[in-house]
This record gives C-alpha cells, structure tokens and sequence, in this order.
C-alpha cells in the first residue's frame, strides 16, 4: 500500500557557520528541528508506535541505526509528562519528547550524512497525525 505524504511549508532553512567563517558548500553536519502540534494522542502515547515510527524513519531517510531505541515514559510536571526517545545512528542521532499534556512532539534529527528534510517532515506529521507543524533546518560547519 503506497500512502502520500502530507506536503510541508513548515521549514525554514538556515546556516549556522563557524564564528568567523563564511558558510561552507559542503556543512558537517544537518540538522531539522521539528514541532508538532494537536497530534493524536493515542500515537504519541504508544512506545510501540514510537518504536516503529524511528525505524521506519531511519530507513525512509537513509540512516544506519545504532542499537535499540531508548523510550522512556517519565515526568512530574503534567506539562513535560511522556515518552522521550533516543536512537543513535551512524551519523549522530535521533532525539523527540512527546508531550502527554499538549498533545505535542518535539524532534530533532541531527547528521553528518545529508537527508532530506522535507521527507522526514512529512512522515513525521504523518505518522503523529499533527494537525500543525513548526521546523528549522539548519546547515552546520
């Protein structure tokens, strides 16, 4: 079964060059920090549908997993109460929190590998089924 992704005009690109230094051609390093909003809560409060989202993620992206995903459910603060997730890649790493109380997910994707942005975006919002999106992807030397 072929889905479609949901189009994303939610990131915003930019560089962040070495103090100094005019941004180079080739970055070390990519990064896209991504914001879902009014996301399903029944996915972001599943460790099982967390687990398979970064799986699936790195293969749609291209990137090498690195040992099993960390996903932990944990927090006092009713505002910052729900799973955080931690993937080790090859290239660097996969972070999010999801938070319980605001329906919300917050994700970084970080690689010395390039990806596209705009394809994780869109499984992102898709997998959670976020009905609003914010994200910055920065090219880093």
């Amino acid at each position: 079964m072929t889905s479609t992704l949901p189009q994303t005009s939610c990131i915003q690109y930019t560089t962040m060059p070495e103090p100094g230094m005019d941004a180079k051609l080739q970055p070390w390093g990519w990064h896209l920090v991504l914001n879902l909003y009014d996301c399903n809560p029944q996915k972001i409060q599943s460790a099982e549908v967390i687990y398979d989202f970064v799986v699936e993620l790195c293969e749609r992206i291209e990137m090498r997993r690195f040992g099993e995903p960390m996903i932990v459910n944990f927090g006092e603060d009713p505002r910052v109460t729900g799973y955080s997730l931690v993937q080790l890649i090859e290239t660097s790493n996969i972070c999010g929190h999801f938070a319980d109380g605001s329906n919300s997910a917050y994700l970084d994707i970080f690689s010395c590998k390039q990806f596209d942005p705009e394809l994780a975006a869109a499984y992102c919002i898709q997998v959670f089924e976020a009905q609003k999106a914010s994200a910055t992807f920065i090219s880093r030397d």
